[in-house]
């Protein structure tokens, strides 16, 4: 029997999905993490959370060649373009790809909101040899439940969903085109906003748009509203992203 791995993101809707995977059987399943390197310092917490109320250890994946997304930008000379964020083909993708095997079935945290139907759709399309499995949607479960469920088992969301952003992502998410979500940025976590405008102007990377205009970060107005900070899912699609946020 091949082994059942459960991508978790540090997210609601995958420790749900990893939840509902294990109530049905715990026989060869493993709980899998990617590491960004930039992710917010509280995911371990999270994570170590999850690992008691599932009551199983968490497999931390790495890249072998870079150390964060950061890493990965500077000596790569890249952020982000109409083929999706390079990050998540070297730091997800990759480490995914060495790991896994042919016999595996993948267990993915898509809920059962529109927009998420749409991305397993897209991922089954995309990997037709993987064995792919969403629990949320099968049941019908939408991230607002798999938030309620978290809060329920008593343990502290991840903080990125109390400051205002709709996914726990790394800080910053270089695919994101969103002034709203790059104003959050900067309010919330200017050190790393204002390293990123420094190495996007480097590179000659604009990376937010304003009505359909490419703009750098830092020349979003400093008034610039922080509502509703449209931010891509980060998992093996990032080439849709663009097109999802153009829509």
């Amino acid at each position: 029997m091949g082994r059942t791995l459960v991508w978790l993101s540090a997210g609601a809707a995958s420790a749900v999905a990893a939840k509902l995977t294990l109530a049905e059987t715990r026989e060869n399943v493993e709980l899998c993490y990617c590491e960004t390197g930039a992710e917010h310092p509280d995911n371990e917490r999270f994570l170590a959370d999850l690992t008691r109320w599932l009551n199983m250890p968490v497999t931390h994946l790495k890249s072998e060649k870079y150390d964060s997304t950061w890493d990965l930008w500077t000596k790569r000379h890249y952020l982000s373009g109409v083929n999706g964020a390079i990050c998540t083909g070297e730091l997800k993708v990759i480490p995914r790809l060495n790991y896994q095997l042919p016999s595996d079935i993948h267990v993915f945290g898509y809920t059962a909101d529109k927009a998420d139907q749409k991305r397993a759709k897209q991922l089954r399309e995309t990997y037709p040899l993987m064995n792919i499995v969403t629990p949320l949607i099968d049941l019908g479960v939408t991230k607002a439940n798999c938030l309620a469920l978290i809060e329920a088992a008593n343990i502290a969301l991840p903080p990125m969903y109390a400051l205002g952003f709709h996914n726990n992502n790394c800080i910053p998410c270089v695919k994101a085109t969103s002034p709203n979500y790059w104003a959050l940025v900067r309010r919330e976590f200017p050190v790393e906003f204002y390293r990123l405008a420094a190495l996007a102007r480097e590179l000659g990377v604009r990376l937010a748009r304003i009505k359909d205009e490419r703009v750098f970060i830092d020349d979003i107005p400093a008034d610039w509203p922080c509502t509703n900070p449209i931010q891509p899912s980060c998992d093996f699609l990032c080439p849709f992203s663009e097109m999802e946020q153009a829509a």
